[in-house]
This record gives structure tokens, sequence and C-alpha cells, in this order.
């Protein structure tokens, strides 16, 4: 007997396997094309707002099983807050400053800092920042995250670094 013929399944055109990766491509061009962060944004722009204040990750490296879980579970946080009727801006960011970064150059360059001048080392992170802050950015968009990757924030800024000086500054009075 064959038992797959006794149970009733609907028919679908669905196929058996899902093919991501084959299909995945095309999701992510499809929601390019659409616009999906400025559509959902447009569907809620007169109601209340609700910020989430992204804690951002160090340009140091490819995503991992951290990254994953912290951009999904905010991702999931803002689209809930989306589908409950608030505005939900997002702009995704990167900490380009600091420790891990300047230990990255010495480690993939094989120099300290004290061999190379200023300049050279402050161009050597932001060259290196860049290149994992795009790398990270296709990693969160394959993800399924939303935001405004056109116009993300940067540490490295020099608006952003300005602001910093500012801060400390009214901090120093």
């Amino acid at each position: 007997m064959e038992y797959k013929n006794t149970i009733i399944t609907p028919k679908t055109d669905f196929p058996m396997k899902a093919g991501l990766p084959a299909r995945e491509p095309g999701m992510l061009e499809k929601w390019e094309g659409m616009d999906l962060y400025n559509a959902l944004l447009e569907k809620n722009k007169d109601l209340p707002p609700f910020i989430l204040h992204d804690g951002p990750p160090f340009s140091n490296g490819y995503i991992h099983m951290g990254h994953a879980l912290n951009k999904t579970l905010k991702d999931f946080i803002v689209r809930s807050q989306a589908m409950m009727g608030h505005y939900t801006p997002y702009v995704p960011g990167w900490d380009n400053h600091g420790l891990p970064i300047e230990r990255a150059i010495e480690t993939s360059k094989k120099k300290l800092n004290k061999d190379m001048s200023v300049p050279e080392f402050r161009k050597a992170c932001e060259e290196f920042a860049e290149d994992f802050i795009q790398k990270q950015m296709g990693g969160f968009k394959r993800l399924g995250v939303v935001g405004d990757w056109k116009n993300p924030y940067r540490t490295m800024d020099p608006h952003f670094e300005a602001q910093e000086v500012k801060v400390f500054g009214r901090m120093f009075d």
C-alpha cells in the first residue's frame, strides 16, 4: 500500500523546496525596487513616533550570530510598533572609533600605530571601517532588516565628531 496516497493534502503551486540561495537575490532586489523602508514610513507618517535608538556595532569584522540576533530582534520591535500604529524611522549606524579598529589595523598591517604617521594611521582605520560597514550592511540587508540604509550614521563622519566635541565641551563646562 502506498501510504502517501492515503494522506489528503492540498494541491499548491508552491515548490517542495524553498530554493533560498536562488530566490534570495530576487527578493532583495524586489524590496530595494519597491523602496520597502520608505513605503512602511509613508503608511504611518501621521501617527505617533516610535524611535528605537540603535546601539551600533563596531565596523571591525564580518557579522556574526550576535549581530544577527541583535539586528533581527530590533527589526522585529520596529516592525511590530509600525503594525501597532506608530511612525517608525530606523537609522542604522556604526561605531568607527576606538581600540577594536585600531587593533585590527595593527594586526592586519603587522605594524603598530607608532610605526605609522598619525594621518596614515587614521586613514587606514577609516578605510578599514568603511570596508566593514559595507560588508555588514550587506549582511543586515540579507537578514531582511529594513532601515535607512542610504543614510546611516557613522561615528567617524565629521559632523558626528563635531557633535561629540560639543557634548564634551558642555560636560567640561
